[in-house]
């Protein structure tokens, strides 16, 4: 159990706003947990931003929990332990900390739910593996 004070939270879907954030080829809903958790969780719905493809580039993230699920369309990934994959509606993937990924290109209709731990976590440029 979390040592650090939580509370229920609601978000309705009705009126929710999309805002910019770590990569500029998406938008992000907040959905929060990263409030409600005091930070030791975050989870985002995320829509890919139309006429902006994906910029492939190798990189890693310092977390301890990553995980993404696909609502509608498609996405790339690379991965350096498993290679390619491409997900649609319903997939799931669990990210381990510190894999070298990079996405590769993604359907315009794109909208994935990520949940990650903490909610605020370091990005990385790495070297291809």
């Amino acid at each position: 159990m979390l040592d650090t004070p939580q509370r229920t939270t609601l978000r309705r879907g009705e009126g929710a706003q999309f805002d910019h954030g770590l990569r500029a080829f998406f938008a992000y809903r907040d959905l929060g947990i990263q409030e409600a958790t005091a930070g030791r969780f975050g989870a985002h719905v995320i829509r890919a931003v139309p006429g902006e493809g994906a910029k492939p580039h190798w990189h890693n993230h310092e977390l301890d929990f990553q995980m993404v699920f696909i609502l509608k369309g498609w996405v790339r990934f690379e991965y350096e332990d498993i290679g390619e994959v491409e997900l649609r509606p319903g997939d799931c993937i669990y990210q381990p900390p510190q894999v070298r990924h990079r996405e590769i290109a993604h359907s315009e209709d794109l909208e994935l739910i990520e949940i990650t731990s903490p909610a605020e976590f370091k990005t990385n440029e790495v070297d291809a593996p």
